[in-house]
């Protein structure tokens, strides 16, 4: 809700619904399993509103420091060691499930401490996914010192003093140009034109949606001048 560039974000509307439950409909094989971790700085009433309507559970954290928020949240739901994390940003109302689960696959298969799926491995930024054990989670809770650390969660590489084994899952073409995250009001406009061409349907898999856009190039051309938000990293 305290996006500096597009407040509210998550609650803009999106096919008579909102980002967030437009999100939700996308990863609905996964519902039993979902909790929000949203914010306690008191502009979250409307988060957990939709958590409320739609019986999610929900904590809420400090907004600053995402990765207490994380650990904290995992703690109240009796995560314990063993137990796999999933990472998916709220902004991302074209996340999508197969991919979820086949990074959840990669992790359990290789006996990861980490597996990650996002512009590294070639999909577009938007359907980033993160699956990492619980104690991973705590030996980054743990050893985070810098505010770049503690908001994005996964400690950065060079900074891991410890030895662990992690995992892309490898996208096979180079769909990173496309951008389907929402951080700016001309990504909103691109993700709308998205659901235009879905017709509001939330039921397309991965391998559509790129043939979509490939169709549709105007699309991609909405937002590609949109940048990441740069930080120092100390």
């Amino acid at each position: 809700m305290t996006s500096t560039r597009l407040p509210g974000k998550v609650m803009l509307p999106l096919c008579g619904k909102t980002v967030l439950e437009i999100m939700l409909d996308r990863l609905k094989n996964f519902k039993k399993n979902i909790i929000i971790a949203t914010t306690n700085d008191g502009t979250q009433k409307p988060i957990v509103d939709v958590c409320k309507k739609n019986h999610i559970p929900y904590y809420e954290g400090d907004t600053e420091n995402v990765l207490s928020r994380y650990y904290e949240t995992a703690c109240k739901f009796g995560a314990k060691s063993g137990d796999i994390i999933v990472r998916l940003t709220s902004d991302c109302p074209l996340a999508d499930q197969d991919i979820a689960q086949r990074t959840i696959d990669l992790y359990k298969n290789n006996h990861l401490d980490l597996a990650g799926a996002g512009p590294h491995s070639g999909f577009p930024r938007g359907i980033d996914t993160v699956a990492y054990g619980f104690d991973f989670l705590k030996f980054m809770y743990n050893n985070a010192s810098t505010p770049y650390e503690k908001e994005h969660v996964t400690i950065h590489p060079d900074k891991i003093k410890k030895p662990f084994k992690t995992l892309h899952l490898n996208n096979q073409t180079d769909d990173s140009h496309y951008r389907l995250t929402l951080d700016e009001i001309k990504d909103y406009d691109a993700i709308k034109e998205v659901y235009k061409k879905f017709n509001c349907s939330t039921e397309f898999t991965y391998d559509e949606l790129i043939k979509m856009l490939k169709k549709n190039p105007y699309i991609y051309e909405i937002n590609k001048e949109v940048k990441q938000k740069e930080y120092e990293i100390k």
